[in-house]
């Protein structure tokens, strides 16, 4: 996630490297980004004090990778400060109420609900134009809706627990859109207004990671971990490899393959979560699966680009 320009490619430049090797760059930080709700249910701090160690562990990393990308890190706009600090923290909310809800419902619903932001934005470019959707634009709406119907049901089956807990990752969804939204606006500047994608990153995870900190001391959950392993594993998976990877490679892709990437992460954490946990997926599951995952890929596809630092801060 970094700002680029029409300059000649250098031999570093990550337009020379292979198609193949930039797929798999694709693909993987999304298995990567998949692993990171396996994580939050092995911690044994409470799951809004991982989303704090999460944030507060990455902010060296991000950093330093801003200050070697040339992005300033001071003399941004006390303006669009204040809008970043506004989306850090609708992304804070949406970082705590997706780990609460991962503890609370099956993993492969974890993530789909929680990658919900993308169904919103395109809702919201309908409101915003004054327009209806179209097309495609109308099956997304009834995938979305069919899917996410049998989804809670399937779960409100299981427990009331589990609906719940799809309730909070939808909630995540929704938050993210908010940040998004916001975020935009800060990028949007020109010259002095302006600020790189890495820097933002590291501006957010300095408003967000105390916000997490406070609502998991409120919450009364563990902060310390007694075992350091989940924790670093979460960072590592979530925060270094998956983001890593993807803005590695996300700008080399059209929407509708970026979309399609995204159903690695739900299809992962659906196996492992069987294997694992022994979360068992009827075909009810799998149909309401597919519809939820097919509305996300539409989603990707008919809005426009938000360039990829957003698109991957959480799972980002």
């Amino acid at each position: 996630m970094s700002d680029t320009s029409a300059t000649k490619p250098s031999r570093g430049d990550s337009s020379t490297w292979p198609r193949w090797l930039l797929l798999a760059a694709l693909l993987g930080g999304n298995v990567a980004l998949a692993l990171g709700p396996w994580f939050v249910r092995l911690a044994d701090t409470g799951p809004v004090s991982a989303a704090f160690w999460r944030l507060f562990l990455a902010l060296p990393f991000l950093a330093l990778i801003a200050r070697t990308s040339g992005q300033a890190l001071t003399g941004i706009p006390r303006k669009t400060l204040l809008l970043v600090a506004l989306g850090s923290l609708a992304f804070a909310f949406d970082l705590s109420s997706w780990h609460i809800g991962i503890e609370r419902t099956r993993l492969g619903n974890a993530v789909l609900f929680g990658n919900a932001g993308s169904i919103v934005l395109l809702f919201w470019g309908f409101v915003v134009a004054r327009i209806l959707p179209k097309g495609l634009e109308w099956l997304a709406i009834a995938f979305a809706l069919g899917g996410a119907a049998i989804l809670m049901g399937r779960s409100l089956e299981i427990s009331f627990a589990t609906l719940v807990g799809d309730l909070f990752c939808l909630a995540a969804g929704l938050a993210y859109a908010v940040y998004l939204l916001t975020l935009q606006d800060a990028r949007a500047g020109k010259g002095q207004g302006s600020i790189g994608g890495w820097s933002l990153l590291v501006w957010v995870s300095i408003f967000a990671a105390p916000a997490t900190l406070v609502a998991a001391i409120a919450l009364g959950e563990p902060v310390w971990p007694s075992d350091w392993t989940p924790i670093i594993a979460l960072f590592v998976t979530s925060q270094l490899i998956g983001q890593g990877l993807l803005v590695f490679s996300l700008r080399h892709f059209p929407p509708l393959i970026i979309g399609l990437a995204l159903l690695t992460q739900p299809a992962v954490a659906a196996l492992y979560g069987y294997a694992v946990f022994g979360e068992v997926l009827g075909g009810l599951d799998l149909l309401g699966m597919a519809l939820l995952g097919s509305a996300l890929v539409v989603a990707r596809t008919e809005q426009p680009r938000t360039g990829p630092g957003l698109v991957v801060a959480k799972r980002d």
